[in-house]
């Protein structure tokens, strides 16, 4: 009787497949008689079952009456007019506290479970958390740098090891285990340590090989290693076979071609030699040496590792006796010719290199930085040495090589010489796309050209309103220099007008364009305008007031400013990401241009676009006003007052020290015929200037015979002593008479004798006039160790002639004096 085995209904029912059918077939079949429910405890007898037939058209069943938590066996069985099927059984306990499995513990893979293709995982399962364990998922991953991936999810519940097939030879492995129930999934195992599978042979032949004539009793043999993923182990190195073929018949020739590689192996390890080549050396080419002249042989390549050799490589005949040139063509010359043409010129090989008659050349040539992608080959026969390479990308580095052949075969390359091609128009950019679209403004952006061609030089921007406006169809073009930056705020839109655009870019020539429209804003659905806009203004700042308008389609999410300068007349997007609860914004004075005269305006943004902006807000400059006592006004009043304050203070210094100095003078003494030295300033200007408001030429020198008064000296050339001060200029009148006389060089004209001054005593002579200045006496220092001086008014005795004096009512003025006079004390050149 065949097996029926009974499936699982979501809802808890079972059904019953047809024979050799799916259960989706299921209503196609014959209706069973019924089914069978049996259950028991799984603690009692396996003969104490509870029994229950249904019809064919139930489903479902209730068992009631169940101890809790317990564990019950059910089984279920189906009848047809044949008889009873095999019954499937299912464990079930009685509980509420069901949960998720654990996962399995202590997963183990034996070595010697392991083989270079599979491997055996063992495991001990978890707790099944009150529901029973219905399957196992096994995931594994290959080291180093694989992801999990799912070997199998349906392990059966009973299961404690599984057999882990298809893998790869010589490959590092971590496998992990899960476990799941009716409640669901438990968590993953723990990694199983690391397990390499065994080596196994090669799984490919070497690749691309090559047989060439070396020398009239020599060929060449060249080849690729095989893949890595293929080698199944460590490479030790290759073996070569070859042997000598006899003339065959066309039939014979037809039917050894369709041998295999592998049957043509064994053949030729029987008839033929092999060369063993070790896999230390990184050279992949072979000379096969001391070949028979004017006979055909047969060669083909394996590799082995230490389990053994690989597959065979297909068999490639060989004439020996005409060999390959043995150098590559000469003076090789790449030129550029288009765009898509490269001119390619060469030298055949040397005469004594060529072996043989030269038939033709193979020209290779791919682009620099991808030679497996894009290398190509031409054939060219004698007897041609140059050629044209067509069809090519524009403004692209090719590199060229050439080999000549002749009837043994191909010589070697020459080295690959570089050549590229001419830049030519660009291709259409990538892409134009419009942003930040407002009523007067938008940013377009484009892409580069995916097909550049060349050096891109700039981009072109034209747009024009696709109806006129006002009468007016303005055609703006803007060129973009360079690649970057791709984008252009325009400025100059109208509200409401579908504007078309076109992008093209330049090499050395324009590509073709790429063209969109735009309608500028506001866009449909956007927030209405911002009310009651106002602009404030400190020092140093501005703040724009304003409050939220119309709401749009969708929640305002935010604002943007826009500004218009007084000195271009456009506006343009001042601020933007301002969050929407703001009613405000500060601008600092910093930002702006100074003098320039602004107006704002704010525009409301939601998701369809850039809403209506508002009125203009009142015309503010940007000029930032100065404190006050920054002004230039404030700073020379308060350096004066300094200044004068300073004056002041040095002044009433001065008088108090000169007061003390006074009373500490004795009254007793006399000095008489008290004689000091003048000397004349010699700085280039006049030495002094007496005012004559200070000076009473009637009260201080007598003129005799109305001769000129005498010289006044520079404050340079006099020099009084403490002692002096206090003797003779005690007070307004002097004490005793002094002389002031010049040198005899001049003294018919300035002379005044002692009884002129006794006659009119000085009530307020020069010296008083200096002594009343605090400055100017501090700045007369005494001379220590002088003999009784002499008022002189001479420049020196070696300046020659005394300089002439010229004497008004007003002042008195010296020329210059001669060389050696002393320099003017600073700050004493007149006196007013």
């Amino acid at each position: 009787m065949p097996s029926h085995k009974l499936q699982k209904k979501p809802g808890g029912g079972w059904g019953l497949p047809c024979e050799g059918g799916t259960a989706d077939q299921q209503s196609s079949c014959p209706a069973p008689p019924g089914y069978q429910i049996a259950y028991r405890l799984a603690s009692s007898s396996p003969n104490t079952f509870t029994t229950v037939e249904v019809g064919a058209t139930v489903r479902q069943f209730t068992a009631t009456e169940l101890a809790p938590e317990s564990a019950y066996v059910f089984r279920l069985s189906a009848k047809t007019r044949q008889g009873w099927g095999e019954p499937l059984e299912a464990t079930v306990i009685t509980t509420e506290k069901r949960e998720r499995p654990a996962p399995p513990r202590e997963l183990q893979v034996p070595q010697a479970d392991v083989t270079a293709r599979s491997l055996c995982l063992r495991w001990v399962p978890g707790s099944d958390g009150a529901s029973p364990i219905r399957y196992f998922t096994l995931q594994l991953r290959e080291l180093p740098r694989g992801q999990w991936q799912t070997y199998s999810s349906s392990i059966s519940h009973e299961a404690t090891a599984c057999v882990v097939e298809r893998l790869r030879p010589f490959t590092s492995y971590k496998l992990r285990l899960k476990a799941t129930n009716d409640i669901g999934d438990s968590d993953f195992s723990a990694e199983t340590e690391a397990v390499t599978t065994l080596q196994d042979v090669p799984g490919e032949p070497p690749r691309s090989v090559s047989v060439t004539p070396r020398t009239t009793s020599s060929v060449l043999i060249q080849w690729q290693p095989p893949r890595d993923e293929s080698l199944n182990g460590l490479l030790q190195g290759y073996r070569i076979y070859y042997r000598e073929l006899e003339y065959e018949a066309a039939p014979a020739t037809e039917s050894k071609t369709l041998k295999t590689p592998l049957a043509l192996r064994a053949e030729l390890t029987a008839q033929s030699s092999f060369k063993t080549v070790n896999s230390s050396s990184t050279e992949t080419t072979y000379e096969l040496t001391h070949l028979k002249k004017y006979r055909r042989y047969e060669v083909v390549l394996t590799a082995y590792n230490v389990i053994g050799e690989g597959p065979a490589s297909a068999p490639v005949e060989v004439f020996v006796g005409e060999a390959a040139p043995a150098q590559a063509p000469q003076r090789v010359h790449v030129n550029p010719l288009t765009a898509s043409q490269l001119e390619v010129a060469w030298e055949p090989p040397p005469p004594e290199s060529q072996s043989g008659i030269i038939q033709g050349y193979k020209i290779y040539y791919w682009e620099a930085d991808s030679q497996n992608d894009t290398e190509k080959m031409r054939v060219l026969f004698l007897p041609e040495t140059t050629a044209k390479l067509k069809n090519l990308t524009s403004h692209t580095k090719y590199l060229v090589s050439i080999s000549a052949f002749n009837a043994a075969g191909d010589g070697p390359r020459s080295e690959p010489q570089p050549g590229c091609t001419h830049q030519a128009a660009p291709g259409t950019p990538s892409f134009l796309a419009f942003s930040e679209i407002t009523s007067t403004t938008l940013n377009v952006s484009w892409g580069e050209p995916v097909a550049a061609n060349g050096v891109l030089q700039g981009y072109r921007v034209v747009y024009e309103p696709l109806a006129p406006v006002q009468g007016v169809s303005k055609v703006v073009t803007v060129d973009v220099k360079g690649n970057w930056p791709r984008w252009l705020k325009v400025r100059d839109l109208t509200k409401g007008v579908t504007y078309f655009f076109r992008v093209q870019a330049r090499t050395i020539a324009y590509g073709p364009e790429l063209q969109a429209n735009v309608t500028a804003g506001p866009a449909e659905g956007s927030p209405g305008s911002p009310r009651d806009v106002s602009v404030t203004k400190s020092t140093s700042e501005l703040t724009l007031h304003w409050t939220e308008g119309r709401a749009g389609r969708t929640p305002t999410t935010g604002y943007v400013i826009e500004a218009r300068p007084s000195d271009e007349g456009l506006w343009d997007m001042f601020a933007k990401d301002i969050p929407r609860g703001a009613t405000a914004y500060t601008v600092s004075l910093d930002q702006l241009r100074q003098g320039v005269t602004y107006e704002f305006r704010v525009v409301a943004v939601n998701q369809a676009g850039y809403g209506e902006p508002s009125s203009p807000s009142a015309a503010v400059s940007a000029q930032v006003e100065t404190p006050f006592y920054e002004q230039w006004w404030f700073l020379l009043v308060m350096a004066l007052s300094s200044l004068l304050v300073i004056l002041l203070v040095v002044f009433s210094l001065l008088l108090h020290g000169q007061s003390k100095k006074y009373r500490n003078c004795g009254t007793g003494k006399s000095i008489s015929n008290m004689e000091e030295s003048v000397t004349l300033d010699n700085g280039g200007f006049a030495a002094l200037e007496l005012n004559s408001r200070h000076l009473n030429v009637k009260n201080t020198f007598s003129k005799k015979n109305g001769t000129r008064s005498p010289p006044r000296p520079s404050p340079g050339g006099l020099h009084y002593s403490d002692e002096d001060l206090c003797n003779k200029y005690n007070g307004a009148a002097l004490t005793e008479s002094g002389a002031l006389q010049e040198k005899p060089g001049d003294a018919t004209e300035s002379e005044v004798t002692d009884s002129e001054s006794e006659d009119a005593p000085p009530q307020h002579s020069f010296v008083n006039h200096y002594l009343s200045d605090p400055t100017y006496y501090n700045s007369w220092k005494r001379r220590a160790g002088a003999a009784p001086h002499r008022y002189e008014a001479v420049a020196g005795a070696e300046a020659g002639p005394a300089p002439r004096a010229v004497v008004t009512t007003q002042s008195a003025v010296f020329a210059p004096a001669a060389r050696g006079a002393r320099t003017p004390l600073t700050g004493f050149s007149s006196f007013v």
